[in-house]
């Protein structure tokens, strides 16, 4: 027996493990203090970014402002302003050449532009831009344009030539603009680049980074350039610990390791002693009887099974006010920021994992907000234990076909559609189902009540680039039988990135308007149901002599349509084409629009063979109507088109346009003459009517119920309540009901003639001043 031991069983010998233990502990502490020093390479590489950034905007910015007034200076020299007054404009072209060295090329060019018009795509749409840019604002102006077979810096200028307008190009080369970035000391890890929408001009550093890169970008002025950059991915620290944390552990764990090794002979383990019996102070408890002296603590089963929610940091922060009936949209910075974005990703990611799914693709619009609340999206979604897939920038459709085409059955498409600027939201499929309404909502409750899912490790994140194969997928099936010249418009939006592509794929001859993304939309807001942002449409489709003109929002799921006459066709005449054509083949089928159409697409889908169905005004409503009805096509006033004939059912306003093509490549007569024939009536655009933040839905109640009133002036009407009010007359119709996106009323009126119209549109103008404040101004 071992002396000192009463029960005569053998000791554990813990002493003889101890150098195995501190070695342990060595390595435990080499992990962290890795982390805490990569941590720190982290940091300091996005401190070196940022100042790279921030100077390369200023240098830029004086390299441009530089040019401009070397520009002003020589427009002003004696030999060009003589030459421009006697209306010689090779003389002044060659003066400027001559007087301006290390210029490459000077044209004096008739205002009209009819040269470059005549063959734009030879001239350049970047320089046809660029001049009508500095007509338009009566200055020089700069922008990077392709010329003489590659980037240049051009520069144009008003002038007068002999009293006639006229303006003045140079082309510089480009190291004017990128040499600044010589002497800029950029991380070699890290990416910065200049872009000028989205086109990269110069990479600096790790280019595989650069496929992104706008969640650090900072414009240049008023340029149009900006400074793009972006950081590796960030490698979490050990257990999630920050710099300080993992310093300070590693510290810890080191210095017990080494007592543990070199101070073994003048310390001892502390050993529990048996209270009875205290002479034997050496000998120790052996395991057993430690345990039955103080026992572990036994864990709550039922607690550790089901435990109680915790709110997660930032919940509070959160706006109840962003979650709409169709989408969660928002204000970037008062509404929305990556705290934000990251816990509606947990949500959307507990909500996947609830039913059962794991995968989900992501996708974003070309907003500047955009790749920072994807990144935070992103993260929310792998927290939950979501797997998800990345096809980094493309319209909302082509995150839809994704979903589809990747198997993954859910994905969200982070875009503020077509909204200004300043705003961003997420639009949400889950399991091929479109969220709306109480779904939308409920992703709120999770976050505030804690809902939210935390899976062990973060789910997986794919790369995937799907665009090809969206345009091939459509041109395998849609091809024009005789070639079209149209005008693409995409509003700056990210439906440039892929129209022109998909559009010459099923052999139309494509002319590019705005289709450069740049997420400030510096030409016109991308709403085509504004007949204001067709306007540019309409007068580039005459001028190039072009069959028609489309143009599509800001994420590129609605489209618009204006004919070479200059005439907008409204997105309710477009949906009988489209009609006609799906009932040919599928005879009897449910066409769907909503309470915003004309009363005379109804008739139109019956003469046609079809059955028509009128429904709530909403993308995510007419998803699920469709779904419900089994429906081969529905659309919106607002030129949201939904094809399930050949197509998948969802809004998809690039599809829509390419359908619309191949329909009038098919007919013989003049696209102009085949649109003239559907019905038509004389008819108001969407109107609305501004009102207080969150009144709009109490309002139009109150105009409700007065109108079914039996004493009520719509007594002759047929009166339609499923969103909103709309009253059919015999002589045409109205409309008044609340927007689920933004605090307004919204009208649409329709009449036979002008005095049904304007009698229709009295009747409604009566019942909402009873409503509305006094003073509201209607508008109609």
């Amino acid at each position: 027996m071992s002396q000192g031991n009463e029960s005569g069983r053998p000791r554990v010998a813990l002493g003889r493990s101890t150098p195995l233990l501190a070695v342990l502990l060595l390595l435990l502490a080499g992990w962290f203090g890795w982390s805490a020093v990569d941590q720190w390479l982290q940091s300091s590489t996005g401190t070196r970014l940022e100042a790279a950034r921030n100077q390369a905007v200023g240098d830029v910015q004086k390299a441009i402002d530089a040019q401009l007034a070397q520009f002003s200076k020589q427009l002003a020299l004696a030999p060009v302003t003589a030459a421009l007054g006697s209306g010689d404009a090779a003389a002044a072209a060659t003066a400027l050449r001559d007087k301006w060295n290390g210029v490459e090329d000077a044209q004096v060019l008739d205002a009209t532009l009819t040269d470059a018009y005549a063959d734009p795509a030879t001239f350049g749409y970047a320089r046809l831009a660029l001049l009508e840019k500095a007509l338009a604002e009566g200055k020089p102006v700069a922008l990077v344009v392709r010329d003489g077979g590659s980037p240049r810096l051009g520069l144009a200028a008003p002038v007068q030539l002999q009293g006639r307008a006229a303006v003045v190009y140079i082309r510089q080369p480009l190291l004017r603009l990128t040499s600044v970035f010589d002497s800029i000391d950029t991380p070699q890890s890290a990416f910065l680049g200049l872009r000028q929408g989205g086109f990269t001009i110069l990479k600096k550093g790790n280019e595989s980074l650069g496929n992104g890169a706008d969640a650090l970008a900072r414009p240049v002025g008023e340029t149009g350039l900006r400074v793009v950059a972006e950081l590796p991915d960030a490698n979490t620290g050990a257990l999630g610990l920050g710099v300080v944390a993992s310093a300070v552990v590693a510290v810890l764990l080191a210095a017990t390791a080494l007592l543990l090794l070199f101070g073994r002979k003048r310390l001892s383990l502390p050993t529990i002693r048996r209270k009875q019996n205290t002479e034997d102070v050496g000998s120790g408890l052996t395991l057993q009887e430690s345990l039955a002296q103080d026992p572990l603590p036994v864990a709550d089963i039922a607690s550790s099974q089901a435990p109680a929610p915790v709110v997660e940091p930032g919940a509070e922060a959160v706006p109840a006010g962003i979650f709409r009936a169709y989408d969660i949209r928002g204000v970037v910075g008062p509404d929305l920021n990556a705290t934000v974005a990251g816990l509606i990703g947990q949500a959307i990611g507990s909500q996947i994992q609830e039913q059962g799914l794991r995968d989900v693709v992501v996708g974003r619009d070309g907003r500047l907000s955009g790749p920072e609340l994807t990144n935070a999206l992103i993260e929310g979604l792998r927290r939950a234990g979501c797997n998800v897939l990345d096809i980094g920038m493309a319209p909302t459709p082509v995150v839809y076909f994704a979903s589809y085409h990747l198997r993954a059955g859910s994905c969200v498409a982070v875009t503020g559609s077509h909204n200004p600027p300043d705003y961003n939201g997420f639009k949400i499929v889950i399991g091929g189902e479109t969220l709306s309404g109480d779904a939308i909502t409920d992703l709120y409750r999770r976050i505030q009540e804690g809902r939210l899912q935390r899976a062990d490790s973060p789910g997986d994140l794919q790369q995937r680039d799907v665009v090809n194969d969206y345009v091939q997928r459509i041109a395998d099936d849609v091809q024009l039988d005789r070639p079209l010249k149209v005008v693409a418009d995409a509003g700056n939006g990210v439906a440039g990135a892929v129209a022109p592509q998909l559009l010459e794929a099923i052999g139309a001859e494509v002319i590019p308007l705005y289709c450069d993304v740049d997420g400030s939309f510096p030409n016109h807001h991308p709403d085509p149901s504004d007949p204001r942002n067709l306007e540019d449409l309409a007068q580039m489709v005459k001028r190039f002599d072009a069959d028609i003109g489309v143009a599509f929002d800001g994420d590129g799921d609605r489209l618009g349509v204006v004919t070479k006459e200059g005439k907008v066709i409204f997105a309710d005449r477009l949906l009988m084409l489209f009609a006609a054509d799906v009932l040919m083949r599928n005879p009897g089928a449910m066409v769907i629009y909503d309470v915003k159409c004309t009363g005379r697409l109804s008739d139109y889908i019956l003469r046609n063979g079809g059955s028509p169905m009128m429904w709530k005004t909403g993308h995510s409503l007419m998803k699920a109507k469709m779904r419900e009805t089994d429906a081969e096509l529905a659309g919106e006033m607002s030129g949201h088109f939904f094809f399930k004939e050949r197509w998948y059912g969802f809004d998809d306003g690039l599809y829509a346009a390419a359908r619309l093509l191949e329909i009038l490549g098919q007919r013989e007569e003049d696209p102009s003459e085949v649109l003239a024939e559907l019905p038509d009536a004389l008819s108001t655009p969407e109107l609305k009517v501004p009102v207080e933040e969150g009144t709009q839905h109490a309002q139009v109640a109150l105009i409700v119920a007065a109108a079914q009133a039996e004493d009520s002036p719509f007594a002759s009407a047929r009166i339609s309540t499923i969103d909103g009010l709309r009253a059919d007359f015999n002589d045409g119709w109205g409309l008044v009901r609340a927007s689920n996106t933004t605090p307004v009323l919204v009208l649409r009126f329709e009449g036979n003639d002008e005095v049904a119209l304007a009698r229709i549109k009295a009747l409604f103008r009566d019942q909402l001043r009873q409503v509305l404040p006094a003073g509201t101004e209607l508008g109609f």
